[in-house]
């Protein structure tokens, strides 16, 4: 998978960047948006909202209850 995924990156013109980057980025990415920090964990996966709090507690302060459809930029 991370070859395909380096490939891809490579045929977009993107730069390099490491597959788990993605998750750091679309963790912030929600709480930016003020998706609720109980779904972002979700999300996650992780097991507990602290988790998710105290590895993004500089992107967390700003959250609401919005669900992640109500939360995301359209395209």
């Amino acid at each position: 998978m991370l070859r395909a995924f380096k490939l891809a990156l490579g045929r977009a013109g993107l730069p390099d960047v490491r597959f788990h980057d993605l998750r750091h980025a679309h963790a912030t990415l929600l709480l930016r948006a003020g998706v609720a920090l109980k779904t972002a964990s979700a999300r996650l996966g992780h097991s507990g909202i602290a988790i998710t709090a105290d590895l993004y507690q500089h992107v967390a302060g700003g959250t609401s209850t919005r669900t992640p459809r109500e939360g995301l930029p359209t395209c």
